[in-house]
Protein backbone atom coordinates (compact mmCIF):
# COMPACT_ATOMS: atom_id res chain seq x y z
CA UNK A 1 0.00 0.00 0.00
CA UNK A 2 1.55 3.49 -1.06
CA UNK A 3 1.72 5.94 1.67
CA UNK A 4 -0.11 9.38 0.93
CA UNK A 5 2.15 11.72 -0.61
CA UNK A 6 2.73 14.83 2.28
CA UNK A 7 0.45 17.85 2.25
CA UNK A 8 1.74 21.00 0.18
CA UNK A 9 2.07 23.83 2.73
CA UNK A 10 3.69 27.12 1.94
CA UNK A 11 5.75 28.94 4.54
CA UNK A 12 6.11 32.55 4.07
CA UNK A 13 8.78 34.89 5.74
CA UNK A 14 10.80 37.78 4.96
CA UNK A 15 14.19 36.08 6.86
CA UNK A 16 15.72 32.69 4.98
CA UNK A 17 16.77 31.86 8.45
CA UNK A 18 13.55 32.06 9.62
CA UNK A 19 11.99 29.88 6.85
CA UNK A 20 15.03 27.29 7.04
CA UNK A 21 13.98 26.99 11.36
CA UNK A 22 10.62 26.38 10.54
CA UNK A 23 11.13 23.84 7.81
CA UNK A 24 13.30 21.97 9.90
CA UNK A 25 10.61 21.44 12.42
CA UNK A 26 7.91 20.57 10.14
CA UNK A 27 9.83 18.22 8.54
CA UNK A 28 10.47 16.77 12.12
CA UNK A 29 6.53 16.30 11.89
CA UNK A 30 6.87 14.70 9.08
CA UNK A 31 5.90 17.52 6.01
CA UNK A 32 8.26 17.18 3.63
CA UNK A 33 6.67 19.71 0.60
CA UNK A 34 7.59 22.58 1.60
CA UNK A 35 7.15 26.04 -1.01
CA UNK A 36 8.70 29.26 0.43
CA UNK A 37 7.98 32.70 -0.43
CA UNK A 38 9.73 35.82 1.52
CA UNK A 39 6.45 37.90 1.19
CA UNK A 40 3.02 38.27 0.42
CA UNK A 41 3.05 39.26 -2.89
CA UNK A 42 5.25 36.26 -3.86
CA UNK A 43 3.05 33.96 -1.72
CA UNK A 44 -0.07 35.00 -3.17
CA UNK A 45 1.56 35.02 -7.02
CA UNK A 46 2.47 30.94 -5.73
CA UNK A 47 -0.83 30.46 -4.35
CA UNK A 48 -2.41 30.93 -7.66
CA UNK A 49 -0.26 28.97 -9.38
CA UNK A 50 -0.65 26.01 -6.78
CA UNK A 51 -3.03 25.21 -4.12
CA UNK A 52 -1.42 24.15 -0.79
CA UNK A 53 -2.95 22.39 2.45
CA UNK A 54 -1.57 25.32 4.60
CA UNK A 55 -0.08 28.49 4.43
CA UNK A 56 2.73 29.53 7.42
CA UNK A 57 3.16 33.54 7.27
CA UNK A 58 5.43 35.67 9.37
CA UNK A 59 3.62 38.57 10.09
CA UNK A 60 6.04 41.69 9.51
CA UNK A 61 7.23 41.56 6.33
CA UNK A 62 7.54 44.43 3.25
CA UNK A 63 6.03 45.14 1.19
CA UNK A 64 3.11 42.94 1.64
CA UNK A 65 2.51 41.93 4.90
CA UNK A 66 0.68 38.29 6.68
CA UNK A 67 -2.39 40.45 7.64
CA UNK A 68 -2.72 41.82 4.15
CA UNK A 69 -1.79 38.39 2.47
CA UNK A 70 -4.15 36.29 4.74
CA UNK A 71 -6.86 39.19 4.03
CA UNK A 72 -6.54 38.65 0.27
CA UNK A 73 -6.60 35.07 0.40
CA UNK A 74 -9.95 34.85 2.45
CA UNK A 75 -11.03 37.39 -0.01
CA UNK A 76 -10.27 34.79 -3.23
CA UNK A 77 -13.10 32.08 -3.86
CA UNK A 78 -10.53 30.16 -5.17
CA UNK A 79 -8.19 30.49 -1.94
CA UNK A 80 -10.66 31.68 0.69
CA UNK A 81 -10.38 27.99 2.42
CA UNK A 82 -6.88 27.56 2.89
CA UNK A 83 -5.90 27.16 6.27
CA UNK A 84 -3.82 29.58 7.80
CA UNK A 85 -1.42 29.76 10.31
CA UNK A 86 -0.11 33.55 11.33
CA UNK A 87 3.36 33.77 13.19
CA UNK A 88 4.56 36.84 14.79
CA UNK A 89 7.62 37.42 17.14
CA UNK A 90 5.15 40.65 18.85
CA UNK A 91 3.17 39.63 21.75
CA UNK A 92 0.01 42.43 20.96
CA UNK A 93 -2.78 41.12 22.14
CA UNK A 94 -4.67 43.12 19.68
CA UNK A 95 -2.53 41.55 16.63
CA UNK A 96 -3.80 38.27 17.89
CA UNK A 97 -7.30 39.70 17.71
CA UNK A 98 -7.07 41.21 13.99
CA UNK A 99 -5.68 38.16 12.69
CA UNK A 100 -8.56 36.03 14.16
CA UNK A 101 -10.88 38.77 12.58
CA UNK A 102 -9.33 38.15 9.48
CA UNK A 103 -9.40 34.82 9.48
CA UNK A 104 -6.67 33.30 10.45
CA UNK A 105 -7.07 29.16 11.21
CA UNK A 106 -4.38 29.85 14.06
CA UNK A 107 -1.37 32.01 15.59
CA UNK A 108 1.60 30.97 17.07
CA UNK A 109 4.03 33.29 18.97
CA UNK A 110 7.77 33.34 18.10
CA UNK A 111 9.81 31.50 19.19
CA UNK A 112 8.34 28.03 19.23
CA UNK A 113 9.37 24.43 19.15
CA UNK A 114 8.45 21.99 17.30
CA UNK A 115 5.66 20.60 20.00
CA UNK A 116 3.78 23.95 19.91
CA UNK A 117 3.69 23.89 16.08
CA UNK A 118 2.06 20.51 15.67
CA UNK A 119 -0.62 21.79 18.39
CA UNK A 120 -1.49 24.27 16.09
CA UNK A 121 -1.01 21.85 12.61
CA UNK A 122 -3.73 19.21 14.49
CA UNK A 123 -7.05 19.37 13.01
CA UNK A 124 -5.65 21.47 9.98
CA UNK A 125 -3.98 19.09 8.50
CA UNK A 126 -3.71 15.15 8.48
CA UNK A 127 -0.73 13.44 9.93
CA UNK A 128 2.35 13.17 8.13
Amino acid sequence: MAEAAAPPILLVDDYRTIRRIVATLLARSGFTDIDEAADGAEALAKMRQRRYALVISDWNMQPMGGLDLLREVRADPELGATPFVMLTAEGRTENAVAAREAGASAYLMKPFDVTALRSKLDGLLPAA
